[in-house]
């Protein structure tokens, strides 16, 4: 649904390591999507994790979906929101991540 909170993305250094900890504590499911990055599921809402060797300040990108990212984008920018990564592919689909007014950088995908 547009404008819902539809998947939550963490940074990790070892990808291994999280899945491990997850699977035995609880119980979350993963599909991997090549070396730099699983998804996790069967946690009340799906997300992934991404490998990152920068150190985790934030480790936290809440994705929103829309329908129609061009929509979406023009949206935010109009709110003052700033864009901080463009329109971009992915295994799935397509986002953009974005500033808020507050500082807090999230994301929108779309299937379409």
């Amino acid at each position: 649904m547009d404008n819902h909170i539809n998947y939550v993305e963490f940074k990790a250094p070892n990808l291994a390591k999280v899945k491990s900890f997850y699977q035995t504590v609880f119980n979350w499911e993963f599909t991997d999507y090549g070396p730099t990055y699983v998804a996790f599921s069967n946690s009340g809402l799906e997300g992934g994790f991404e490998k990152t060797d920068d150190e985790i300040v934030n480790g936290v990108l809440v994705v929103l979906y829309h329908s129609n990212l061009k929509t979406a984008k023009e949206a935010v920018m109009k709110a003052q929101g700033k864009i901080s990564e463009d329109i971009f592919s992915f295994p799935g689909g397509r986002r953009f991540h974005f500033i808020d007014p507050a500082g807090n950088e999230l994301a929108v995908w779309s299937d379409k």
